[in-house]
């Protein structure tokens, strides 16, 4: 016997397929539970937050353009050069929020969308309720330890592992690293600005400003790299996830349709069966003059 699966063959010393852990003679997805399409949002997902970093990563590195705007205007005694090196800073930082929000909506929604397909997954343990992949970004000190915990989950029942692969812990050490670094060099940055003479008047107090800028340099560093790998890490895990996920609920719709006498899967908004009839439908493929029956009630899967 195949596992409808991942195709493997399975062996009836076990009760579950060795390789995906869907039960013997259980189809890819349970007929009467909905599924989500997740490959289109995540790669609307993926580049907001590869639109995101490439947009932060030009603010973190605006110091050293600043020290050297900083330096005309202490050669100059130019006060509009510094007032348009703070504007120039604070500009940059606009269209990397809106990648920001844009992005976490985005990632938010597809995280819930590929934890309720887990549902539709025989052999899949999902270890908490799909409300926890909105819930957990939202609350306070519980998105620290939620995000990952549902990201681990739906990595390793859609990738078919039995512990969690390494990308999402590399994925979330350098978002909580980011997180905090860039806060942490935020209000030292906001700390040392508020020193500085509002308009300088000598070599000392323009001299003040070339040293800001130079300071700040290093310390956008860190966040900057976290930013970098969390993104990358980010989108390989929603890339990998949505085409597994995707390929599945494919294999189960051709398995349905593939059999003569059975027709096509149901499509969204199709008419669903009466409580009690329970459509046919094979638990594995044909190999002999008469498929097997699961005792498992018809419905419809959801695109």
């Amino acid at each position: 016997m195949r596992c409808q699966t991942c195709g493997d063959e399975t062996s009836p010393a076990f009760a579950d397929c060795q390789r995906c852990g869907t039960p013997l003679g259980q189809p890819a997805v349970t007929p009467a539970l909905p599924t989500y399409a997740v490959r289109g949002l995540g790669t609307a997902a993926s580049i907001a937050v590869g639109a995101a970093t490439l947009l932060y990563l030009p603010g973190a590195l605006f110091p050293v353009i600043g020290a050297q705007m900083a330096r005309r205007a202490a050669d100059q005694r130019d006060t509009d050069l510094l007032l348009g090196a703070v504007v120039a800073d604070g500009m940059l930082a606009l269209p990397y929020l809106v990648a920001f929000l844009a992005g976490s909506v985005l990632v938010i929604i597809w995280t819930w969308r590929a934890r309720k397909n887990l549902d539709a997954f025989p052999g899949a343990l999902p270890s908490s309720s799909p409300a926890w992949a909105i819930a957990g970004w939202l609350v306070p000190l519980i998105n620290l330890v939620v995000p990952p915990r549902v990201m681990a989950n739906i990595a390793r029942d859609s990738l078919w592992r039995r512990s969690t692969p390494p990308l999402v812990g590399l994925w979330w050490a350098a978002w909580l690293l980011f997180t905090f670094a860039d806060r942490v060099v935020s209000r030292s940055e906001d700390r040392r600005y508020g020193e500085l003479a509002e308009t300088p008047r000598d070599p000392a107090e323009f001299q003040a400003y070339v040293d800001y800028y130079q300071d700040g340099t290093g310390g956008r560093v860190v966040p900057a790299v976290a930013c970098l790998v969390a993104a990358v890490s980010l989108i390989l895990l929603i890339r990998r996830i949505s085409a597994a996920q995707q390929d599945r609920i494919a294999r189960a719709a051709s398995a349905w349709s593939g059999y003569p006498g059975h027709p096509a899967w149901p499509t969204p908004g199709a008419p669903v069966p009466s409580p009690g009839v329970a459509p046919a439908y094979p638990a594995q493929p044909i190999t002999g003059p008469s498929p097997q029956v699961p005792p498992v009630a018809g419905g419809t899967i959801g695109a």
